[in-house]
C-alpha cells in the first residue's frame, strides 16, 4: 500500500510538471481571435451546473484556446463532449487532463470533433504552429476511423455507454457537421488548404459516402420525402430513439441544418434537389402557427440533477406570434412527440415536468429564417424560379 501511494504521488508530480510545461508554452496572443460559435453548445452544457463564475481566456486569445483544445484531445485523436475550451486550467486540472489522455472515451455529440478540427486549422493558418496542424490531422483521422461502413454516418459516442450512443446519429449535427467539414477539406477551402492531397482525397471519399447515407436516411411518408430522424440503427437504418425522453421521431432542428448543408452544394444533383424540396415542404407542413413560447420567472431558483433553473416555459395562444416548430414529430402522422424521462409520451407541453421543460428545447423557431430567406434564394439560384411565385432578383 505504501509503495502504491508513493508511485501515485510520483505520478502526480510528473503530471504536474508536464502540466506546468504545457502552461508555459504560451506565445503572445493573437490580436484577432477565431470564431467560437461551434463551441456554444458544449460551453452551455459545461456551465449548466457549474455556472459562469470561473476564469476564462479572452476569446481573442487564439493560442491559449488552441492549446486548450490540444490539452483536451485524447491519444486516440478525439475529444469528449461538453468542455469549455476557454477555461483557464490550473496546474492540477492540466495534470488530470494529461492523466486522462489514454482513456478510450470520445464523442461526436453536441457538435464535437469537427468543431475542434476547424479551430485548430484556423489557429495553424494564423500562427504557423505545427502542433495545431498535427492535432487537426489526428482529429480528422479519428473522425474518418469512426465513420460507419454500412452507411457513412457517425455514432453518438465511442465506445457507447448506452444503446442510443451506438446509433447512427443525426441529432446535434453529428452527421451534418462532419459533412460540412469534409466538403471544405475536399475542396481545399481555407484554412483547410494546408492538408495535403492524400488527406483531401480521404476526406472526399468519406464525404461521398456520408452524402449518400444522408439521402438514404431521409424519411418518406408515403411517396413524399419528409425530414430526418434523430437516430438510426446503423445496420437496418430504422429510426431509433435517443435518451429516454427522446422518442423515435422526425427532428426539425437537425432537418434545418441538413437542408442548409445540402443547399450549400454548388451543383446539386437531381437527388439532392428533390431532398431539399421534400424537406422544405415537410417543414412547412409541420409549422405551428398562433402559439408563442414564453419564458416566465420563478420565485425561487430550482435545482435539478443536471441543471439549475430560474425560469420556466409555457405555450400560450397568440395569433401574432411567429411560427414555431416542435423538436420531434411522429414518423407517420407528424403529430408533436413529447415525453418525460420515464419515456411515456404525453399530449401537451404542460404535461412535461418542469425539469424537462427548463432543461430541454422542445420548441423553437428553427426553420423560420430558412423558409423565409434561405430557401427562396436557393430556388432562384438553382431553379431560376420560386415555388411561391415570388420574384427572383
Amino acid at each position: 500500500m505504501a509503495q502504491a501511494r508513493v508511485r501515485s504521488g510520483q505520478r502526480v508530480r510528473i503530471l504536474l510538471c508536464a502540466g506546468a510545461a504545457w502552461l508555459a508554452t504560451g506565445v503572445p496572443a493573437l490580436a484577432d481571435g477565431l470564431a467560437l460559435d461551434g463551441f456554444e453548445d458544449a460551453i452551455h452544457h459545461w456551465q449548466m451546473k457549474r455556472g459562469e463564475d470561473y476564469a476564462r481566456h479572452d476569446p481573442s486569445d487564439t493560442r491559449a484556446i488552441a492549446d486548450n483544445i490540444l490539452l483536451l484531445q485524447r491519444a486516440h485523436g478525439g475529444w469528449v463532449q461538453n468542455r469549455d475550451p476557454l477555461q483557464v486550467m490550473s496546474p492540477l486540472e492540466v495534470a488530470e487532463l494529461m492523466a486522462e489522455k489514454g482513456e478510450a472515451a470520445g464523442s461526436f455529440d453536441n457538435r464535437n470533433v469537427f468543431t475542434q478540427i476547424e479551430y485548430l486549422m484556423g489557429a495553424f493558418a494564423e500562427t504557423g504552429d505545427a502542433r495545431y496542424l498535427d492535432g487537426a490531422e489526428r482529429g480528422l483521422a479519428y473522425l474518418l476511423a469512426n465513420q460507419f461502413e454500412t452507411c457513412g454516418g457517425w455514432p453518438h459516442t465511442v465506445p457507447a455507454a448506452s444503446d442510443y450512443q451506438s446509433c447512427l446519429t443525426v441529432a446535434d449535427e453529428v452527421l451534418s457537421g462532419p459533412l460540412i467539414l469534409l466538403r471544405r477539406i475536399a475542396e481545399a477551402k481555407p484554412p483547410f488548404d494546408s492538408f495535403d492531397a492524400e488527406v483531401r482525397a480521404k476526406a472526399a471519399d468519406a464525404l461521398a459516402r456520408g452524402e449518400e447515407c444522408l439521402l438514404r436516411l431521409q424519411v418518406r411518408q408515403g411517396e413524399t420525402l419528409a425530414g430526418w430522424a434523430g437516430q438510426y440503427d446503423p445496420e437496418t437504418l430504422a429510426p431509433m430513439g435517443g435518451r429516454s425522453f427522446e422518442l423515435p421521431g422526425l427532428v426539425s432542428q437537425e432537418t434545418v441544418a441538413i437542408v442548409k448543408y445540402l443547399m450549400s452544394i454548388k451543383d446539386p444533383s437531381p437527388e439532392v434537389i428533390e431532398s431539399i424540396q421534400g424537406a422544405a415542404g415537410w417543414l412547412r407542413t409541420v409549422q405551428i402557427d398562433g402559439m408563442r413560447l414564453e419564458t416566465v420567472q420563478l420565485e425561487a431558483e430550482a435545482y435539478y440533477e443536471y441543471h439549475n433553473a430560474k425560469t420556466d416555459r409555457r405555450l400560450t395562444s397568440d395569433p401574432e406570434a411567429p411560427p414555431l416548430w416542435a423538436r420531434f414529430y411522429d414518423l407517420e402522422d407528424n403529430s408533436v412527440v413529447l415525453a418525460n424521462r420515464d419515456g411515456v409520451r404525453v399530449e401537451r407541453y404542460d404535461q412535461i415536468l418542469p425539469e424537462r421543460r427548463t432543461g430541454y428545447s422542445w420548441y423553437g423557431n428553427w426553420a423560420g429564417s430558412l423558409l423565409a430567406k434561405d430557401y427562396p434564394k436557393w430556388q432562384c439560384r438553382v431553379l431560376g424560379v420560386r415555388e411561391d411565385g415570388g420574384a427572383c432578383p
